[in-house]
């Protein structure tokens, strides 16, 4: 028998009498877009009112929602923070860029439960960033000493009075 025949040999493709198990029933899926698309339309054509709300509910919906991510402990801890409100944008006060990134994971979750909750879709939750400034590390007596005369400058009137040396 030559490898390569004219004819393809379709006694073994016979043997298979039910389609591969891999295959995908298409039909009738584009029956379903449409009905979904007709669904989404709808929902987002609704005239909907932005009832107003006080700060009491904004923090009693917020608590709400950090008690759903509470197992989530660095989540829990950064929605436990105080905000503030600005108008109908919310700002989160931020200590670390790594909070920055997790109020990005939660932002569009949050975001939609806080506009149901408080039938108000003109909500916008914004974190803010407060690196503070940079603080000089104190390593030696002489900074230490310092950093203690800056607080309570009595402590120089000390220093002449009893002849001591901060570099010891």
């Amino acid at each position: 028998m030559p490898l390569f025949s004219a004819k393809p040999d379709y006694a073994a493709k016979s043997r298979f009498k039910t389609a591969p198990k891999t295959t995908v029933k298409l039909t009738g899926l584009t029956t379903v877009e449409s009905k979904t698309i007709q669904q989404t339309e709808g929902i987002e054509s609704r005239p909907t009112q932005d009832e107003p709300f006080t700060i009491e509910q904004l923090q009693h919906a917020w608590a709400e929602f950090a008690e759903l991510r509470k197992i989530y402990q660095a989540e829990y801890q950064l929605l436990s923070q105080p905000f503030t409100m600005r108008e109908k944008q919310i700002v989160v006060p931020l200590m670390h860029p790594v909070q920055e990134t997790m109020l990005a994971n939660i932002k569009s979750e949050l975001t939609l439960f806080l506009r149901e909750k408080l039938k108000n879709n003109t909500i916008i939750i914004t974190g803010e960033l407060d690196l503070g400034e940079d603080k000089k590390m104190i390593y030696t007596p002489r900074d230490k000493f310092e950093y203690l005369a800056n607080k309570n400058p009595v402590l120089n009137e000390l220093k002449e009075r009893l002849g001591l040396d901060t570099d010891f």
